[in-house]
Formats: C-alpha cells, structure tokens, sequence
C-alpha cells in the first residue's frame, strides 16, 4: 500500500514537473526580453545582453531535459492555463502542446536562438542601443515558442502576429535609415495579405467545426470530405477551402513565389536578425503550419499539388535570382527562399517527415551562413557588395573555413548536413511518378545547379578573387572575436554531422519511420515511397551532384574567362541578337524576374493613385466635405449670416417685418378655409 501511495505521489509530482518545465521553456524568453527592455537603466546594455543570453542557453538545457519525456517516453504533454476568451460556442484557453513535430522545433529555434544571441553580444557591442536589440531578439524567440506550441489555432495565430510584428522591429531596428523603414514596412504589409488569408481560414474552421482546437478539428475532419460551403457565391469543398487559406497564410510567412517580395529587403536589418529570420523563426512557420495541419492537407490532393508546383517554382525562381546578385546578404536571402520551396513541394508530395528533416538541417547550414556573412561584413566596416570585396582568404582564414563548410552544406555535398535532406528530396519526388512529381524533382534538379553557381561564386568573389576592395578598408580586417567564432563553430559542427544523425529518426531501413512521428504528422497512404526511393538508378541518385558540379565548373569558367569574355562583348554589336538577348536574359535575373516592378506599376502606383485621386480629393475632402458636417456648417453659415442682416435694431424695421409676417399669414389662412 505504502509502495503504490509513492508511486502516486511519484506519478504526480512527475506530471506537475512536466507542465512546469514546458512552461518555463516558453515563458523564460519572455522575462529576458522584458528584463533588457524596461530594466536596461538599473542593469546597463551589457548586464542585460548577458542576461538575455544566458536565458535562452538556460532554455536549452531544459528542452535537453524535457526531450526524455517526449522523444524517449513518447508522452504528449499539454498544459491549459485557463480559459482566455468564452462567448457561445467560441471557447478559447491558453493551452500548449508539445509532441515530438513540436520537440524538434524547440530544439531548432532555441539552439538557433542562442547562438544568435551570443554572436550578437560581440557583432553589437558597440550599437547604443544593444539592450533593446536584444530584448527584441528575446521577444521574437518567446512569439515563435508561442506559436509552435500552442493547442489551438488562435494561440499559434497569436504568435504568428507576434514575430510578424518582432520581424518589423528588427527590420527597422536602425530606424534612422529609410531603406530600413521601407523594408520594415514592405515586410508588415505583404504578411499582413498573407495573415488575412489564415484569419478567414480560421473563422471557417470555427463556423463548420464551432471549435479551433487541433485535436478536435483534426479527428473531425474525416467526416467533412465530401462537404461543400458557399464562399463569394460559389460551392466549394469545406477542407479544400480550408487548406488554401492556410497556404496563403504560410506563403507570405515563408516567402513563396508571388509574396516573396520582403524577404531580400529584410537584408536591411543587423546581420543577426537575418540569420535568426531565415534560419529558426519567421520563415519555418508557414512550413511548420503545413505540417502541422497535415491532417486536413492529406483529405485534399488538389490543394496539395498546388503546393508541389508554388514550392517547386519558388525554388527554381529563387536560385536564378540569387545567381548574379552582389549583396552577399541578399544571395544568402534567396538561397533561403529558395530551399522552402524544397520544404513546401516535399509537403505537397505528402512528404511531411523530409521537409521537417531538411527544416531542421537548414536551420544550421544557413545560420552558420547568414553568421559568416555577418563576420565579411563586421570587418570591412558594413560593406555588403561583394565586387568590392576580394583576396580574404588570408585576412579571413577561419570565417573562410566557416563559410566554405555553410556553402558545401548547402549545395548538399555528399555526407554533410544538407546531403541528409536534399538529395532525399528529390529522390523521393522522382519516385511518386505523378506530374506535380517529375515538374518538382526537375526544377529541384536545376535548382541544385543554381545553387552550386551562386554558393562558389560568393567564395570565389569574396576569397579567392583579386583585392578590389579600397585600402583604408583593407588595413582593418581583423578575424572574429572569440564569442561570435564559438557560434560559427557550434553551426560548423551542426552542418557537417547532425544530417548523419538525424537520417536514423526520420528512415528506418524499409522508408519513412511513420511509426515514430505517428502522434504528430499524419499521411493518408502510407505507402513507402522512401523505400523505393533506395532503389532506384544509381544514375538518377547521381544527378544531383552531376548538376552541381556543372554549376561550379561554370562559375570557375566564367571567372577565369571574364576578361576574355569582356573583350569579346565588347566587339559584338550593341543592335545583336546575341547582345540583345544576354543584356536582356541578365537584366530578368538581376532584377529578380520583375515582381517588384511588376507589382509596383500595376498594383501600388495604381491603389497610390486611387487613394489620392479618388479616395481623397473626391470622396473625402470633396462628396464627404460636400455633404457631410462640414458642408452643413457652411450652409448653415450661409444662412445665418444673411439671417443676420436683418438684426438692425431700428423698431420701425421689426415693426414692418411683423406686420408683413402677419399679413401673408392671414393671406394663407383665408386661402385655406376658402378650399372648405
């Protein structure tokens, strides 16, 4: 009796600590943030950046302790604080969850995070206002925490507005810049089209399934396959409709083709920002959302393959614009756009286990990337274009060494991190056979040898190339201090090993290891395309690495045989077709296939000139002005002061008007009777 009353109290004083723990992880970001933000005064900038960083190293340790619970136990831990919002139906509580699809994106933003934070404490140690910088960074890791766990689709949409409006502060976080205040706002503005998608989406939710929690609208959704609703006067299936306001939720988040726009501008911000923004927050959450809702995905094979051919063609787009930019930020930038149209098209191939995979490996390759840029431009005070960079290879060993094992990764060199993941991909693409299938595993393919080109070419332009920066900057290249160089060589270790050890968690030697993420993705058919995927032509696994190797050979090719080939041009007629074309073919690149001025010309020149024209001169200073208050107080002063005029304060007037008064009345009143 005795020994069962322990293993009660044991059982739960167990369950309390999990709750406990699952809470300190969310919430310890937040009192960081709140500590460097409003306390920076009592502590100073440098007491709250240290404080602020050893918070979120705190909250890895405790996801390191946690992880037992989740990934060995296999337990589900959910903690509802109470109830926020109640009228009806519309029932709303603060409640978390965390499974193991949750586990992992805990491990990636914190460790992510950390990182960050520690690489910033060095890279802005001299910006006046560090302490909100890293309060910021604090608050941007307690939103994506927030959005990851929660229970319900309101809490996560909350913390989907709140690194929305995180990314915003520190896009502008050097407010004194315009192209900062523009990025900013080009940022908030495409995401809120995008975040007016997932509301209706999630209204719908409510009106068919009169609740947003996920367990509930996930077990519901089989029973709603063949159901139709009025949308805008058309009858459309219920989950199909569901699922594309989702999408168009995650497509602005994670930057897809068509609402791609902010994510090069967001270069504006410190470099710190970027690698947080690409690598663990803002840009995973509209893959995570895909794959978090793979319940209802899997009952619509429409919108599915809609997502393979956005996500397949925002991989090919982003790669080419990425080729012959000279921010070496932006290329970067693109590079991340890019490997989410991987993420998404692997999702709409119901590959939901190797998008999260090759999520979570890009989280390193691409932080370590975004870090080493950060380090190029710290030492050659802010300069980001890379023609002016050159023969760094000896000023810069170590972030050469960093950046060089970030760009193998990335162009999935085989055995490093990226490999794990990409080639997967694209061979689990080729094996499903279906058209939305060849057209991704196609452009996945020339999308590999893009990426090799512009990965060698920032290397080369960067490191290998002659010095052509200017000498005042030159004298002052200096190698990485100790704290930012301990970050890179954390992501290094990330980039070249956690592939490998990851592959065993999402593979089993027969295909996908469904029975593993079983409690947290769901796929309809279970059908071992990853098994096959093994045995398929050892050609086909080649092709990959086939392509890149082209993309290097040709980058090497173009910049051996630049003078050459500078000569040549020079002697073609500017009227060619030769000219014509390549000028042409270079400048769609350069100017990243023309959305901006597309979007620009026919979209906000035209609403500009509607809210101005229209909206402002007609409508509001004019009909409104007309006919509204202020027309009426001019009226009504019109007649007053002609009423006024008649004030003259002479007896005999008013002695007139009452008689004349009196008179037409009298007239009036003999007329009427007369009628009777």
């Amino acid at each position: 009796m005795k020994a069962s009353s322990n293993l009660a109290i044991l059982t739960y004083l167990s369950f309390y600590f999990e709750k406990t723990m699952l809470l300190l992880i969310i919430f310890l970001p937040l009192i960081g943030a709140m500590s460097a933000g409003l306390f920076t005064n009592w502590i100073g900038a440098k007491s709250a950046s240290v404080f602020t960083t050893l918070i979120i190293f705190l909250n890895v340790f405790l996801c390191f302790i946690f992880a037992k619970t989740i990934l060995i136990k296999e337990n589900i831990v959910l903690v509802n604080i109470g109830t926020w919002m109640s009228s009806g139906l519309l029932n709303i509580d603060w409640a978390f969850q965390c499974d193991k699809l949750t586990m992992s994106m805990l491990f990636v933003v914190n460790i992510i995070s950390a990182l960050v934070h520690l690489y910033s404490t060095e890279y802005m140690a001299h910006d006046p206002h560090l302490s909100r910088f890293m309060s910021y960074l604090s608050l941007f890791t307690f939103f994506m925490l927030i959005l990851i766990t929660g229970d319900n689709f309101i809490i996560t949409f909350l913390g989907w507005e709140g690194v929305g409006l995180c990314s915003y502060l520190l896009i502008s976080f050097w407010f004194t810049r315009i192209q900062a205040n523009k990025a900013a706002i080009k940022a908030l503005v495409v995401n809120r089209i995008s975040d007016f998608g997932f509301t209706i989406g999630i209204i719908v939710i409510f009106f068919v399934f009169q609740t947003v929690d996920f367990s509930t609208v996930f077990g519901l959704a089989p029973a709603f396959i063949d159901k139709t609703i009025t949308f805008l006067g058309f009858d459309i299936n219920i989950l199909t409709l569901i699922c594309i306001l989702l999408f168009i939720g995650a497509m602005g988040k994670s930057a897809q083709i068509g609402l791609h726009t902010w994510l090069p501008d967001a270069m504006e911000g410190p470099t710190p920002v970027s690698a947080l923004i690409h690598a663990a927050t803002m840009v995973t959450a509209g893959v995570f959302l895909v794959i978090k809702c793979s319940p209802l995905f899997e009952y619509v094979p429409n919108v599915l393959a809609f997502i393979t051919l956005i996500g397949a063609l925002t991989a090919f787009f982003a790669a080419t614009s990425g080729l012959f930019q000279s921010d070496i930020k932006k290329v970067i930038a693109y590079s991340t756009c890019s490997q989410l149209g991987y993420m998404f098209f692997i999702c709409g191939l119901s590959g939901y286990h190797f998008s999260l995979l090759h999520l979570i490996n890009h989280a390193f390759f691409k932080a370590l990337l975004f870090l080493s840029a950060g380090a190029i431009i710290h030492s050659l005070s802010n300069e980001q274009d890379m023609r002016r960079y050159g023969g760094l290879i000896k000023l810069l060993p170590f972030t050469y060494v960093m950046l060089f094992i970030g760009s193998l990764s990335l162009m999935g060199f085989p055995f490093l991190t990226g490999y794990y993941s990409k080639d997967l991909i694209l061979e689990f693409a080729f094996t499903r056979y279906t058209f939305t299938g060849t057209i991704a595993y196609w452009l996945g393919i020339l999308t590999a040898m893009c990426t090799s080109f512009y990965s060698v070419r920032v290397l080369y332009l960067t490191f290998l190339s002659k010095p052509n920066g200017f000498k005042i900057v030159m004298e002052k290249v200096h190698e990485l201090p100790m704290r930012m160089a301990f970050a890179l060589i954390v992501l290094s270790f990330g980039s070249i090993f956690l592939g490998f050890f990851l592959k065993d968690i999402f593979l089993t030697s027969t295909g996908i290891n469904y029975a593993f993420w079983e409690k947290s993705i769901f796929v309809f058919s279970k059908s071992d395309f990853a098994l096959e995927a093994q045995f398929i032509p050892i050609s086909i696994k080649l092709l990959p690495l086939v392509f890149s190797m082209i993309g290097v050979s040709a980058i090497f090719v173009l910049n051996s045989q630049y003078i050459k080939l500078m000569i040549n041009a020079s002697k073609v007629k500017m009227d060619s077709l030769a000219f014509v074309t390549f000028t042409n073919f270079f400048s769609f690149l350069s100017n990243k296939w023309y959305f901006d001025i597309i979007y620009n010309k026919l979209i906000n020149y035209n609403i500009l000139n509607f809210s101005y024209e229209i909206s402002f001169k007609l409508i509001d200073k004019g009909i409104l002005e007309i006919f509204g208050p202020y027309g009426m107080w001019n009226a009504l002063s019109f007649i007053s002061e002609r009423f006024i005029r008649f004030q003259t304060g002479l007896v005999y007037h008013y002695a007139i008007f009452i008689l004349l008064v009196f008179s037409i009345t009298i007239i009036i009143v003999e007329n009427c009777l007369s009628k009777f």
